[in-house]
Parts: C-alpha cells; structure tokens; sequence
C-alpha cells in the first residue's frame, strides 16, 4: 500500500510538472519563425518603459528590448507585435501562448520562477519600491506615513513590498488597489490616496506625466530588490537561450563601444577576436542560437546598445530623467556584467 501511494504521489507530480511545460523542446522559434512575427508582451502604459507615442507608435525601453529580438530574429524591426498586458494578466498571457516572451517591467523572483511554470532569464533593468507624496504634505520618509492610503497596482510586488514595510514598523496604512497605474495615478490626482508605492523607476514616469511634476515628491528610501528581466515559458531551452543571449549582448556591444553607428564599420574593421566573434566575422555565435551571423550588428544598428537605448527613454535628457545608477555596466559602478561570448 505504501509503494502503491509513493508512486501515485510521484506519477501525479510528474503529470503538474509536465502540464507546465511546453509540449516540445524549440516549438516557440519554429513557429515564430513559421508565423513570421514575434509577439512580445508589454506593459499597458507607461512612460519611459512602454507608451504609445502621438502616432499610436510605442516606444520605450521595453518596447526596443522586443524590437530588438525582432531584428535577431528577422532583420526587421517592425516584424513584432505588441499585446499591451495588466499585472494581474501578464503571466497567465505567456503560459497560456498568447505571447512568445514578456518584457514587461517584470521584477524576477523565486516563486515566480519555480511556480507559475515560467523562467526569468536575465534582469536588464534594476530598480527599487519607493512611495510618491504631495510635495507640500511635508512627508519626507516613509515611516511618518502612518494611517496612510496608498494606491496599489494589484498583481505585483509592490503589494507584498508595502504589507511587510508597514506590518515590520508597526504602522497601519489601508491599500487601494487598482489594474492598471493610470488608475493608481488618478486616485492619487483625485486625492484618493495619500500615496502611491511602486517602483521607483515607475513612479519617475508616472510624475513626467502629470500636469505639475514639481507637485509631487518621490522619498529617497526603496524598500526592495526590483531586478526586471524577460520571462519565457519553461521547458523550450532554445527560445530561453536565444533570449538569454540577445539580452547579453546589448551589455557587451555597449561594453566594447559597438553603437548603431559604428556597428558595421567595427564587424569590418575590428581586430578584436571577441569583437569579432561578437560581431558575425566568425559565425558561430549565430550557428549556435539558428539565427544570422551578424545578428549583433543588425540589432546594434537598428534599435542600439544597451547605454543607448537607456538613454533614449530613461536617461536624464528625458522627462523620467534617470541616471544610470546601478543599471550602468559593472566597468562604471553599475551591476550589469556581460557574461563571455564564446
């Protein structure tokens, strides 16, 4: 009887675990490649991340992350489309293969990864909780919020991330939570709430947005760890590698100083042996992942390095107006650190 339930116990956990998984190994690029479309996940608005701009065109960091893979993929920027996703729907959108991969402001964390039948590949963007406040409130950290209301955007960790700070510092506050951080943005407008917690990263786009910035301040404090990388579903090992890799070579173009300008020219002229290989002169970096040789060169010249497009849409020419920080390469200060492409 025991061994008749110790093997019952182990079939039904090999079927939940099979279920999760994608029925065949490579099946997401070959019908990429089949559809000739990749379609990528992203956030429903958000400045600096993803926003349509006054052509109905979106732009933003995440929105060039997918463009980019798109060039990988078929050396053409434009052969990707964008499903707009909430929160609360992002996951259950990439497992049930609405989507092929989510960049998608995305924090990576352990339960995400083990449970939910996904991986997270490798963060690109590191950020931190913090809270937003009326400037003339005269709050200046997060502990003389007390009784406070602060908006919420239902299905992230920033849920959790504010239920531990106050909960730890014997604070009560009452959450209003919302879908999307429009909704959590009016409220807050409206006087709904006396704050707003998400990440800070988010909280400088929400602030660029509204009709008096200097309204509004952002408190000094983050209160967590927000790596945001893409996820894919779990079982495709190709499609995560491809992935992996794409996202780790815009951090060594930047690293090395291959730019969307000088792409082409540095594939043609460089001596470098790892520039080289990096740049398609000798193939077999593409070989190895099914897609063109150059494909660095093309996706560098197309949508930029890393730094670039960082700048582009966060970096403090911008209205988030973001320095680097901790998102800088780790030869500055910065954590991110290319992994070798060999």
């Amino acid at each position: 009887m025991l061994k008749r339930t110790i093997l019952a116990t182990v079939a039904a956990v090999a079927t939940w675990f099979g279920a999760a998984a994608p029925a065949q190994a490579g099946a997401t690029l070959d019908a990429i490649k089949a559809r000739g479309t990749l379609v990528c996940g992203i956030h429903t608005g958000i400045a600096g991340f993803a926003l349509p701009d006054a052509r109905g065109s979106w732009q933003g960091l995440d929105v060039d992350m997918c463009r980019g893979l798109a060039v990988a993929l078929f050396n053409d920027a434009s052969k990707v489309r964008f499903q707009p996703l909430s929160s609360s729907t992002r996951f259950t959108a990439l497992g049930s293969g609405e989507i092929d991969v989510l960049f998608r402001t995305s924090t990576h964390t352990m339960m995400r990864d083990v449970t939910l039948g996904l991986r997270a590949i490798t963060p690109y963007f590191y950020d931190g909780h913090g809270f937003m406040v009326k400037a003339s409130g005269g709050v200046t950290k997060a502990s003389e919020m007390g009784g406070a209301t602060i908006c919420l955007v239902s299905g992230t960790t920033n849920e959790l991330v504010t239920a531990d700070y106050f909960r730890t510092q014997n604070l009560p506050f009452t959450p209003i939570l919302f879908e999307r951080t429009d909704q959590a943005m009016a409220a807050l407008q409206a006087g709904r709430c006396d704050s707003f917690g998400t990440d800070a990263s988010q909280l400088a786009a929400a602030r660029s947005s509204m009709q008096t910035p200097a309204d509004w301040t952002i408190l000094p404090e983050r209160f967590s760890k927000e790596p945001y990388g893409p996820y894919v579903r779990r079982g495709d090992d190709e499609w995560f590698d491809l992935v992996r890799w794409y996202v780790n070579a815009l951090f060594e173009a930047e690293e090395r100083g291959v730019t969307s300008a000088n792409a082409e020219q540095m594939g043609k002229q460089s001596t470098n042996p790892d520039t080289r290989r990096l740049l398609g002169v000798t193939p077999e970096l593409g070989q190895a992942l099914k897609i063109s040789p150059t494909w660095v060169v093309n996706v560098v010249k197309a949508v930029g390095n890393y730094g670039e497009i960082y700048e582009r849409h966060m970096g403090p020419q911008t209205a988030i107006g973001l320095a680097r920080g901790i998102n800088e390469l780790w030869t500055k200060g910065g954590l991110h650190y290319p992994l070798p492409m060999r």
